[in-house]
Parts: C-alpha cells; sequence; structure tokens
C-alpha cells in the first residue's frame, strides 16, 4: 500500500468515528436528564447525612445563563464519546492491525481483553468511592457557611477520579507486559516490593482528586494486590522461560 493510499484510509477511518460520534453525542442529548441523574447520586448520597447532621444545604448550581447549554453539550458530548467507543476503538484497530504480525495481533487481543474490565473496575470503585470522598470534603465547610458547588466543577472532579481510578488499575498490566518484554524481571519486583508498595500509597495520595486517607487507601490497596497478582504472574513467566532456555540448551 502507498503512502497516498495510507492517508486516504486514515482519512476515511477518522471520518467514520468523527460521524460515530457525532450521532452518539446526538443520542445523548435525549438522554441527558438520565445521565446526570447518574452522575448527581454520589453527589446526593453524600448530601443526605451531611445536610442533616450540619444544618446545611449543599447545592450543585449553574453561575452563568448560558452554563446550562453548555453544561448539557459537555455531558452530551462526553456520553457521545463513550457510547461511540466500540466503532472508533475498532477504526483505530483496523487501521494499525494490517502492520501487526500476527502473533502481536494475539497478544494485543489478549490484552485489551484484559484492559477493558481492569478499566472497568476502576471506574466502578472510583463511584463507589465518590459520595464517602464528597463528604469528608464537604464537612470541612464551616457551619455558618452554605456551600454552592458549580455543576461544570463537580462534573470535572467525578472525570477526573473516575479516570485516575481506571488508568492506576492498568498499572499491573503494564507490569506484566514489562516482564513478557524481558525488561523488568519477577526477582527484581521481589527486590523493590517495599518501595513499590510506598510508591503506589503516594502515587494515591496526589492522584485522587478528593486527598482524603479514605479514598486514598480504596485506591491504594486494589492496586497493591493486582501489583501481587503482576509479581504472581511475572514469577510464573520467568519459570517457564527459564525452562524453555534450559530446553533448547539442551537440545
Amino acid at each position: 500500500m502507498t503512502l497516498r493510499e495510507h492517508i486516504v484510509e486514515l482519512r476515511n477511518r477518522l471520518l467514520i468515528s468523527v460521524l460515530a460520534i457525532v450521532v452518539c453525542t446526538i443520542a445523548a442529548w435525549f438522554v441527558y436528564y438520565k445521565a446526570l441523574d447518574f452522575l448527581k447520586e454520589p453527589f446526593d448520597q453524600a448530601v443526605r447525612p451531611f445536610a442533616e447532621n450540619r444544618g446545611l444545604k449543599p447545592q450543585l448550581t449553574f453561575q452563568g445563563v448560558g452554563d446550562p447549554l453548555t453544561f448539557r453539550i459537555k455531558v452530551s458530548a462526553m456520553l457521545g464519546l463513550v457510547l461511540a467507543g466500540p466503532i472508533w476503538l475498532y477504526q483505530l484497530w483496523a487501521f494499525i492491525a494490517p502492520g501487526l504480525h500476527r502473533n502481536e495481533r494475539k497478544w494485543a487481543y489478549i490484552f485489551s481483553g484484559i484492559a477493558t474490565p481492569l478499566f472497568a473496575g476502576g471506574v466502578a470503585v472510583a463511584y463507589w468511592t465518590l459520595p464517602k470522598g464528597i463528604q469528608i470534603l464537604l464537612g470541612f465547610t464551616p457551619e455558618t457557611v452554605q456551600n454552592l458547588v458549580e455543576l461544570g466543577k463537580y462534573l470535572d472532579f467525578v472525570i477526573r477520579t473516575m479516570l485516575v481510578f481506571g488508568i492506576a488499575f492498568l498499572i499491573p498490566l503494564v507490569v506484566v507486559l514489562l516482564n513478557m518484554l524481558g525488561i523488568v524481571p519477577a526477582a527484581a519486583l521481589a527486590k523493590f516490593r517495599p518501595y513499590i508498595i510506598l510508591v503506589i500509597f503516594v502515587f494515591a495520595a496526589v492522584a485522587t482528586p478528593s486527598g482524603d486517607p479514605f479514598t486514598m487507601c480504596l485506591l491504594a490497596i486494589p492496586m497493591c494486590v493486582l501489583f501481587f497478582v503482576a509479581e504472581v504472574i511475572s514469577r510464573i513467566n520467568d519459570k517457564r522461560r527459564a525452562r524453555k532456555a534450559e530446553e533448547l540448551l539442551a537440545d
């Protein structure tokens, strides 16, 4: 395939991806209120006990005349990007796959199949921990002060938390990949395990938007468990590689 044909193919696949995102964004416009209820649920769960104990009424608000429209477009575009994910991910894969060897495509399928539930699991944990994190942060509000939370900033907070948790859950998969490439042996993982655990907790403390110990531990502890699983897999892989090398040497 010539360079011009590659460029034409890339243009066509980008066009299909953009059209899919636009169509899904238009569809998401009509389910905006259901999506908004889903995003507001962690805040509502956090506010109920907080309001009862403190006698306050934290609220999600808009600050500008055009903010409701801008926010609806933002939520619809975000949801459209997610709904169109299978289409634009396929277009990306269809453009890259022809340049990969058969073995490389097999490993790409395997790691994609593992990465998807890991990322989804991280997002689910983040959504589950959000009410507690929000409650802790709202708890610093003085009793004589009302807390009016701008809806746009709240959405950024929720999305950032979900992305941090989702990406963090993928780190052990990267460790296994580096081990399979022969870059990080299992012996090195075992040797530096205490330092790695310390780095995980520091990363959790810095990465979580709320910064409270509860949310930090709910991110760091699953990461540590996944790291131990990655270390076991790496150890098994190193033994398999060493056994194969011995067989080749014997032959």
